[in-house]
C-alpha cells in the first residue's frame, strides 16, 4: 500500500472520481449532522406512513417514553416538532417570555448570543453573563449576577458548538435554586444531549432542548424539548397568550398527550419519517447500558481523541480540560498552518471537519465532532486522527509519524467499548475503501500507515479505478 505505483494508482482514482463528481463522500466528523447508524437510515427510508396510522401512534408514544429516559426526566413533558434546534429556542422562549421580562444568558459563545437575540424578539430585557473565549462563568460570577437582579428565565448552553466549552450545568442549577428558586432554567443541549451528562430532574433543570442531528443521531429536522412542571406553571400564569400560533404550548400539549395515549390527533402534520427514525435512534441509545453508558463512551472517546491531538502538538480552545466538551473538540491551528491549507487536505484524506465559528477567533481553529455513531465506532476517531496527522505533515507541521494514533490508542487501552458495526459502508467503493476508512487508507510515505487495520486492499483499488474508468468511458460515448 506504500508502493509508488500503488500511490500513483490511488492518485489517478481520486482525480478521475473528482473530475466526474463521483468522489466518495468523506467521513462526516463535523459537530452535526453526524454519521447515522444503519437502523436509523432504514427507518427514515421506509414507505410513507399516515400520521394517524395506529402503528405510527404506537411509535410516537414510545418515543415520548424513551425521551424521558434519555433526558432523565420522569416528570418532564416532551415536545417533538418539525424544525431545527433553533426552532426549539423559539418554541420555549415564545411560551415563557413576555414583554419586559428579565432574561439572564450564561454566555459561552455563538449560541449564547443567538439565545439572547431570540429572547429579545419576545420583548425580554436580556443580560449576558460572559467569560473569556474558551471559558465559562464561574460560581462567583453567577452569584454576583443573581444578587444584582432577579430573572424570570436563565439560559445556558451546555456545550457551545462554537467553542467546545462544556458548562457546569449542575453547579449553575444548584446556585439558581438557592438564590433565585422561581427562575426558569433553560438549557440549550443541542450539542450535548445524549453525549454529555444531563440529569434533568435530579439537577432541577426546568427545560432542556435539542435538535435531532447531533448526538441523538437522526437527520436534521426535529426540534425536541422536555419541559418540567415549574416551566409549565409559568406558561399557564402568563398575562396574555403567546404571540406564536404554531409554537403555542396550548396547541401542542393536547397533541403530545394524545400521541402518548396512542390516540389519533391533529394540529400540524408531524415529520413522520423523522419521528420513526428518532424511535430507532432512541432504541439504540437506551440499549446496552442505556444513557449512563452513552455518557461513559462519549467521555472515553473524547479523552482518547484529545490525547491523540496532544501527541501531535496541538492545543484546544477550551481554557482547561474540565471545560472541554466530550461531543466535539475545538482544535487550534499550530503555528504556520491555516484553515485554507489544512481543511481541504483533510477532505482529500477522507474526513470532513468544520471551520471556526466564534467571531473573535474564527480563523484560529477548526472543530471535530465525535458523538453518536462516532462515539461507538472506534475506527472513526482512528481515521480522523490519522487524517489530521497526514494533513498537518503536508502543511509542514513537524510531528512524529504515528504519534497521534499512538496517543489515541494509549488513552483508550483497556477500555471495553460497547460498539457495534452499525454504520454503513459507502456503496460507491469496495468495503475496504469505504468513506469511513479512506482517511487511514490514504496514509503514504516511508513510514506507511500506522493504522494498518484501516488500510485499503490494493487489488480492490485497482478494480475500483478500472470500474470508474469504464463508467466514465461509457458516459462519454
Amino acid at each position: 500500500h506504500v508502493d509508488p505505483s500503488f500511490r500513483e494508482t490511488f492518485r489517478r482514482f481520486f482525480a478521475l472520481a473528482a473530475a466526474e463528481d463521483i468522489m466518495p463522500r468523506p467521513l462526516l466528523m463535523i459537530p452535526g449532522p453526524i454519521e447515522f447508524e444503519t437502523p436509523v437510515l432504514e427507518a427514515v427510508s421506509r414507505r410513507g406512513t399516515s400520521h394517524v396510522d395506529p402503528s405510527f401512534r404506537e411509535t410516537f408514544s414510545e418515543v415520548i417514553t424513551m425521551l424521558r429516559e434519555v433526558f432523565l426526566a420522569p416528570d418532564g413533558q416532551p415536545f417533538v416538532m418539525a424544525g431545527s434546534g433553533t426552532l426549539a429556542f423559539d418554541q420555549n422562549l415564545s411560551n415563557l417570555v413576555e414583554k419586559g421580562d428579565r432574561v439572564l444568558v450564561i454566555n459561552t459563545g455563538y449560541f449564547g448570543d443567538s439565545m439572547g437575540e431570540a429572547a429579545e424578539v419576545y420583548g425580554a430585557q436580556v443580560t449576558h453573563l460572559r467569560a473569556p473565549v474558551g471559558g465559562a462563568p464561574t460560581e462567583d460570577d453567577l452569584r454576583q449576577a443573581l444578587a444584582s437582579a432577579s430573572y424570570k428565565v436563565i439560559t445556558v448552553t451546555q456545550v457551545d458548538t462554537s467553542t467546545a466549552v462544556l458548562t457546569p450545568v449542575e453547579m449553575y442549577a444548584r446556585v439558581i435554586r438557592e438564590m433565585s428558586p422561581n427562575s426558569i432554567l433553560l438549557v440549550d443541549a443541542v450539542c450535548a444531549l445524549a453525549g454529555e451528562e444531563m440529569r434533568m430532574t435530579d439537577w432541577d433543570v426546568d427545560i432542556v432542548l435539542t435538535g435531532s442531528q447531533k448526538a441523538l443521531g437522526v437527520p436534521a429536522g426535529l426540534a425536541i424539548s422536555v419541559v418540567r412542571p415549574r416551566a409549565l406553571e409559568a406558561f399557564r400564569a402568563r398575562s396574555q397568550a403567546p404571540s406564536s400560533y404554531y409554537l403555542n404550548w396550548a396547541k401542542w400539549l393536547p397533541i403530545m398527550a394524545k400521541y402518548e395515549a396512542k390516540e389519533p390527533c391533529y394540529f400540524a402534520t408531524p415529520a413522520v419519517s423523522h419521528v420513526i427514525a428518532l424511535h430507532a435512534a432512541l432504541a439504540i441509545i437506551t440499549s446496552n447500558g442505556g444513557i449512563e453508558a452513552r455518557f461513559e463512551e462519549h467521555a472515553k472517546v473524547s479523552a482518547a481523541f484529545k490525547a491523540g491531538l496532544t501527541a501531535l502538538g496541538l492545543s484546544q480552545v477550551p481554557l482547561s480540560a474540565d471545560q472541554a466538551a466530550n461531543t466535539l473538540t475545538a482544535v487550534r491551528f499550530p503555528a504556520g498552518v491555516t484553515g485554507a491549507d489544512l481543511l481541504p487536505k483533510l477532505k482529500t484524506h477522507g474526513i470532513a471537519v468544520a471551520g471556526g465559528l466564534h467571531k473573535e477567533i474564527k480563523a484560529e481553529y477548526f472543530r471535530v465532532g465525535h458523538m453518536g455513531a462516532s462515539a461507538r465506532t472506534w475506527r472513526h476517531v482512528e481515521c480522523a486522527i490519522q487524517a489530521i496527522e497526514n494533513g498537518l505533515r503536508e502543511c509542514g507541521h513537524e510531528c512524529e509519524a504515528g504519534a497521534g494514533l499512538a496517543g489515541l490508542q494509549a488513552s483508550a487501552a483497556g477500555y471495553e467499548f460497547r460498539m457495534a458495526p452499525q454504520v454503513p459502508e459507502d456503496p460507491t467503493l469496495p468495503a475496504s475503501q469505504s468513506s469511513s476508512s479512506s482517511a487511514c487508507a490514504s496514509a503514504e510515505g516511508a513510514s506507511g500507515c500506522a493504522a494498518k487495520s484501516c488500510c485499503g486492499n490494493g487489488l480492490h483499488l485497482l478494480i475500483g479505478v478500472a470500474a470508474v474508468a469504464a463508467v466514465v468511458a461509457f458516459a462519454r460515448r
